[in-house]
């Protein structure tokens, strides 16, 4: 828990730090851009009664409560100021099924989503040329390295410490550029045909396997219970004929038209003898 504070710690300074960087770049202007912000002022009041329905704009949308849009305004410069809109709500994308070969060589389709926002519109602006459009190829390729490491078995099961590690490693990379990833999640895994036959045959053969081993020791119990019943009934005579008495009730309960008699085998061993 302190690593991870020391790096949340670590990664706040350094932010700082570039804000500050900018800052006083911003405020050095020199002799040329003073130069400037003066003939654009001058400009400004002489074309004032026309340009000053140009110089009104819109400021970003902010939401207030009970989903009320309120409008702010301001005043930008014509010549020297640039308008950008950066929205700082959440941004969610989803990232294109990507044809990945896993470590045990087996080829998958996987896609997911991203969730993300920018925490310093500064660095969104400054530091790269089009944040949201990185971010989405950036999710791409991570997608494609990190599932290039798991076996197949490791991308079915574990979804979210995959998610979880895409996360990271995107927040990480994406640090410079003022956006901060929330959430990552891996969406559908698509085998191929051939696969999805194989696999459903290898759990098909399986099941019989067990069902085979189930019947083979129904099979040995049902011997023992047999064998277990053959010797009370040799320790008393009678117990042999009540059975055979049972037997011929349950023949008679079913309406058939031919029943059988069993014969002791000691009056057939008489027969033999004779």
């Amino acid at each position: 828990m302190s690593s991870d504070n020391e790096e949340v710690a670590m990664k706040e300074s350094r932010r700082r730090e570039r804000q500050t960087a900018l800052e006083n770049a911003d405020s050095d202007i020199g002799l040329c851009g003073w130069m400037l912000v003066i003939l654009s002022v001058l400009l400004m009041l002489v074309t004032l009664p026309i340009s000053i329905w140009m110089c009104i704009k819109n400021f970003v949308r902010h939401y207030c409560v009970y989903n009320v849009f309120s409008l702010w305004l301001f005043f930008i410069l014509p010549c020297t100021d640039s308008f950008i809109n950066v929205d700082m709500r959440t941004i969610t994308f989803d990232i294109p099924p990507q044809e990945v070969l896993t470590k045990d060589s087996v080829t998958v389709s996987v896609d997911g989503v991203v969730y993300y926002r920018v925490q310093n519109a500064t660095l969104a602006v400054a530091n790269i040329t089009n944040a949201d459009a990185a971010t989405r190829l950036l999710a791409q390729t991570t997608l494609r390295n990190v599932l290039g490491t798991k076996n197949l078995a490791e991308i079915l099961s574990d979804r979210e410490e995959i998610a979880h590690t895409m996360q990271s490693s995107l927040d990480d990379a994406t640090d410079d550029w003022g956006i901060k990833v929330e959430r990552v999640e891996i969406k559908d895994v698509k085998l191929p045909l051939q696969l999805q036959r194989a696999m459903a045959a290898e759990a098909e053969a399986s099941r019989e396997a067990r069902a085979k081993v189930i019947a083979a020791e129904g099979e040995m119990n049902a011997s023992r219970a047999l064998k277990e019943a053959s010797l009370v009934i040799a320790e008393s005579p009678s117990a042999l004929q009540l059975r055979y008495l049972q037997t011929l009730n349950t023949i008679a309960a079913e309406k058939n038209s031919t029943i059988i008699f069993p014969l002791p085998l000691e009056m057939m061993q008489g027969f033999i003898k004779q």
